[in-house]
């Protein structure tokens, strides 16, 4: 009996049952907040080796020429013990960043994918993000494994793009898990970019954890039950290195971040804040409810710009993505000739 085709996803929350509560913004982290981030958290063991292999990576594309971009995507866990049985997650599957990968390399970039491990990778995103079984794309014959002759012609296409990619050296991916992973490793991948100045994009779509558990107050083994039934967590807000990285940690790069939220009543206010407070130069703000139908471009001199798929885009199944990379690039074009009128000695 084939399983039947699933149209629904218990991922999707449940909006009509949202609380909502306003907050004030985290300050933006500070040198001393760097410093003392860094000074008390360990770096992760494998470190020295991602490193090693983004600085391969970047210096074989300073000799093809190519830009990179920096994609992250995915959620950074929270882990709650030392020997992590608990911890605190969100819900992204990474879908907008391994979409986005792949049209920057349909565009001539090379592309370092940060992402969340076990969440979606560009190519393989289109089989591996269903809720139908996996074995389905296959048939047997002959007592042999083949592709469905119904996706084969599809899955032909995918293939050749993904070995296009793989066999020019155009995408690295690199895997974090903790919100500490990925804040160290980010810092050394753009402390590496750091060489090709304006030729560097950082397109920061990853959710990363607003609130964590300092490793000091990390419990070694599993929490266990508590006599009161309850289990209180204090956590502590992650600081905002978005500031850090603008000033600091890749001051020549084009850095674009994402804001998403679910009123539409503060979405352009709050991707207006994010360039105030960050110094960046492009938020592009989306809401969780319409996120793969349409976003706004906001940047740093006001002006907004929405990207939108048309009916027969949607009808057909269109990937807003393959219009947001395209427009991004414009905006990186136009970075890199600012950036560099101002790095020219005036006359």
């Amino acid at each position: 009996m084939q399983s039947p085709s699933k149209n629904y996803h218990t991922s999707n929350p449940e909006v009509t049952s949202a609380i909502d509560r306003d907050a004030p913004s985290h300050p933006v982290a500070q040198g001393l907040d760097e410093d003392d981030y860094f000074r008390s958290h360990a770096a992760p063991s494998y470190l020295s080796e991602v490193e090693a292999q983004v600085d391969q990576f970047v210096e074989h594309h300073i000799k093809t020429g190519k830009r990179i971009v920096l994609v992250t995507s995915g959620g950074t866990t929270v882990p709650l013990e030392n020997n992590t049985v608990r911890f605190i997650d969100n819900f992204s599957a990474g879908t907008r960043g391994a979409t986005s990968a792949e049209y920057f390399l349909e565009n001539g970039y090379a592309v370092i994918f940060l992402h969340r491990e076990f969440s979606l990778l560009p190519y393989s995103r289109h089989y591996s993000h269903t809720t139908n079984c996996f074995l389905d794309y296959m048939v047997e014959k002959d007592d042999k494994v083949e592709i469905n002759p119904k996706i084969a012609d599809e899955m032909l296409v995918v293939l050749r793009k993904y070995t296009q990619a793989k066999s020019s050296m155009s995408l690295l991916p690199i895997p974090f898990t903790t919100v500490n992973q990925y804040l160290y490793t980010l810092r050394s991948i753009s402390e590496i970019l750091k060489k090709i100045e304006d030729k560097a994009l950082f397109y920061l779509a990853a959710a990363v954890s607003d609130f964590f558990l300092p490793s000091s107050r990390l419990p070694k083994h599993k929490i266990q039950a508590q006599p009161s039934g309850k289990l209180i967590v204090d956590l502590e807000a992650v600081p905002k290195f978005l500031r850090r990285l603008v000033d600091s940690w890749a001051p020549q790069a084009m850095i674009v971040s994402f804001k998403l939220e679910t009123d539409n009543s503060i979405l352009i206010k709050k991707a207006t804040e994010a360039l105030r407070r960050y110094h960046h130069q492009l938020v592009i703000g989306n809401l969780l409810q319409t996120r793969k139908k349409e976003v706004v471009f906001v940047t740093p001199n006001g002006d907004e710009s929405w990207i939108r798929l048309t009916d027969d885009q949607d009808s057909s199944n269109a990937e807003i993505e393959s219009i947001i990379i395209p427009a991004v690039i414009q905006e990186h074009d136009k970075w890199t000739v600012k950036w560099k009128a101002e790095k020219e000695p005036s006359n």
